[in-house]
Order: structure tokens, then C-alpha cells, then sequence
């Protein structure tokens, strides 16, 4: 694997919520948005929505 490829984090302990939720998850940033995405509306009762999207990747980090 190429090292242009940066991995990308997120933790949902930083992001607002009510479950007080801890997954932690990495991966490449595309691979990363769609597996946020999909647990915040899973998990969290989020809609899948363009804003939703954009405050995940505002979110993701890289991963250390």
C-alpha cells in the first residue's frame, strides 16, 4: 500500500451525544465516512444527510 493514502480516525467520545458512545474507527477517509455514516444512523438515529457528512469529516483526524 502507498504511503499518499493517509488513514483517517474518528471518535465518536468527541462527538455530541447522548449515549455517551466510545467506537473508535480507522480507515481511509472514504471507507471511514461510510462506516461513520452508517453507525451514526444505526447507532445514534442520525438521517444520512449532507451535513451529517460534512460534520463526520470535519471530525476525522489522522490517525496516529
Amino acid at each position: 500500500m502507498e504511503g499518499t493514502n493517509q488513514r483517517m480516525s474518528l471518535d465518536c467520545r468527541k462527538m455530541p451525544s447522548e449515549k455517551n458512545c466510545d467506537v473508535y474507527m480507522a480507515g481511509s477517509e472514504e471507507h471511514l465516512l461510510e462506516a461513520a455514516v452508517e453507525h451514526a444512523v444505526k447507532s445514534h438515529a442520525h438521517e444520512d444527510t449532507p451535513e451529517l457528512r460534512n460534520e463526520i469529516r470535519g471530525a476525522m483526524e489522522p490517525e496516529k
